[in-house]
């Protein structure tokens, strides 16, 4: 892949550039990680790292402490809550003077606030003392500004410091040693020039796309916070009990087979349409259906066709039964007790995924979000374009025709849409690590976007 300047690129954007980050860190998953994005462009960087590992996000806010006669030189660099990090053999060898440091932190603390301010909109730091801080940014050119948030986590006590970058040079590690316990880069090109030159879009990061990173991260991890705090007190519950059972579903004289689980005290249901020759007992749907409830949102995974119906091809793909099927889903669940206003969500797999777009675009349907893995929206037809729900699109990266596909679905979609590309993931997610990603985006997809009734 070739930038308009001619230069090899090694990443897409910077979410391309998360996502394979993410996975040279899976190692980390399940310590006590925070995820501290370098504002700008390195927070869209680790909110993808923060998404895959399962980890809080925030920004860590720092200003390196120019030499007053040679700004490039640090002479120290500071943090929030006051926290100031000073080289003294650079203030004593330079002759600088405790009021030229004083001076040169006063104009860098007021940017300092005004920045945290502007990310955090009024949110507390997150607390990282004992924790293992993972510090990133969209690449290293000089390092000086990854060295800075390096040494402010410490000083916020981060029991452990991994600093994180999609490129550097070949040299970097040397240039930092010391700074971090330890350090992970998915590319170190030689030669290096620019951390640009390795991105095809290199575009800037706004304000804007950083609060809206933080946002999102945090709405999701108090959705996790709730939901492990409701597990932990369940006989204090009022809302739905928790249900892990078999169930059968009606559908014009048909009794189709499902299972249902809802975690205690969910409020939203998502209901999976599975692809041409699987069944409610699909091992990838059952696990992105775990991954789902992890999240607090219950499941429902059931039988679009009989066995006899299954021996006849030209069912598989008759999308129009497909989705009444779903529709008739949908109108059961309202009818249990206990169910009624309870949110939607619809996710779909491969020719299911026609299915939950024609389900969602009945002018009747209250579907709160769908979404789509591997599917063939193109199936669904005209519904297409009445779909209302915000959709997301789920493809992998080596998946050529469906791939295709999906861009022009997107295209016709008239509903906020996205297209996730998972790399190095073929049509069944079989690669390993990317049916991970996977369920990973549907469920963020869902926290962010199922309505919660009042």
């Amino acid at each position: 892949m070739f930038d308009g300047r001619g230069h090899r690129s090694r990443f897409t954007n910077r979410l391309e550039a998360g996502r394979r980050l993410a996975a040279k860190l899976e190692h980390l998953r399940g310590e006590n990680l925070v995820v501290l994005g370098l504002p700008r462009g390195g927070v869209p960087v680790a909110a993808e790292v923060a998404h895959a590992l399962g980890a809080p996000l925030d920004v860590i806010v720092v200003r390196k402490l120019g030499v007053p006669f040679q700004p490039e030189v640090a002479m120290g660099a500071i943090g929030e809550d006051g926290v100031r990090v000073i080289n003294y053999d650079v203030i004593n060898g330079a002759g600088i003077t405790i009021r030229d440091v004083a001076l040169v932190e006063h104009r860098e603390r007021a940017e300092l606030e005004r920045r945290a301010e502007r990310f955090r909109h009024n949110r507390s730091r997150l607390d990282i003392r004992g924790r293992t801080a993972v510090v990133i940014d969209d690449g290293i050119a000089t390092g000086s500004t990854a060295r800075a948030a390096c040494q402010v986590a410490r000083a916020h006590g981060a029991g452990r410091v991994v600093l994180a970058v999609p490129v550097a040079p070949p040299d970097w590690t040397v240039r930092l040693a010391g700074v971090a316990d330890e350090f992970v880069c998915v590319e170190t090109p030689e030669p290096f020039r620019a951390v640009g030159q390795w991105y095809a879009d290199f575009s800037q990061t706004t304000d804007e796309e950083v609060t809206e990173c933080l946002d999102r991260a945090a709405r999701l991890q108090s959705r996790l916070d709730s939901v492990s705090a409701l597990a932990s007190h369940d006989h204090q519950l009022t809302g739905l009990a928790a249900v892990d059972s078999d169930v059968r579903i009606p559908s014009g004289g048909l009794r189709l087979a499902g299972h249902l689980t809802i975690p205690a005290g969910a409020r939203e249901v998502v209901l999976f349409a599975h692809g041409s020759g699987s069944s409610r007992r699909s091992p990838r749907n059952q696990y992105v259906a775990s991954v789902i409830n992890e999240a607090g949102v219950g499941t429902l995974l059931f039988d679009l066709l009989t066995e006899a119906e299954e021996s006849d091809r030209s069912n598989v793909f008759d999308v129009e039964l497909l989705a009444q099927r779903l529709t008739d889903a949908t109108s059961w669940l309202d009818a249990h007790d206990g169910f009624a206003g309870t949110a939607i969500g619809y996710f779909g797999a491969s020719t299911g995924a026609a299915a939950a777009l024609g389900a969602a675009g009945d002018p009747n349907s209250r579907v709160s979000a769908v979404v789509s893995r591997g599917g063939r929206p193109d199936l669904a037809g005209p519904r297409l374009g009445t779909v209302t729900a915000p959709t997301l699109l789920i493809v992998g990266s080596l998946d050529d025709v469906v791939l295709d596909l999906n861009r022009r679905a997107l295209a016709q979609l008239r509903c906020p849409a996205r297209l996730e590309v998972v790399p190095g993931a073929t049509h069944l997610f079989a690669e390993p690590g990317t049916l991970e990603r996977a369920a990973a985006i549907a469920r963020d997809w869902f926290v962010e976007h199922l309505a919660r009734p009042t």
